[in-house]
């Protein structure tokens, strides 16, 4: 999928993360920024881009700013901003079916 505008999702509450994506030209290009950095760092960053691999973004600016969310959370929450950065209309969007 092609980022096609900036977008969101999450809130910065305990327990979640806020996504941000941008267009980009050069690959990923990934800022995380984690209260649990030392414990989960690597965990969380290898979530996100196995995330973004299996949705084809290939070309993206993302900011991450985790709160202690989940792996199933951080997954929701890159899925949603890249259907939302890519204009999908909800009839396109593979509700359920797009991240195993």
């Amino acid at each position: 999928m092609q980022i096609l505008k900036p977008a969101t999702a999450g809130t910065l509450e305990s327990s979640d993360l806020m996504v941000t994506l941008e267009p980009g030209t050069d690959g990923i290009e990934l800022s995380l920024t984690s209260s649990v950095m030392n414990q989960y760092g690597r965990q969380i960053k290898k979530t996100v881009l196995e995330t973004l691999d299996r949705l084809e973004v290939r070309d993206a600016k993302v900011t991450v700013v985790d709160k202690g969310a989940l792996d199933c959370t951080i997954k929701a929450r890159v899925e949603c901003a890249v259907l939302r950065s890519c204009d999908q209309s909800q009839a396109n969007i593979p509700w359920g079916g797009v991240i195993r």
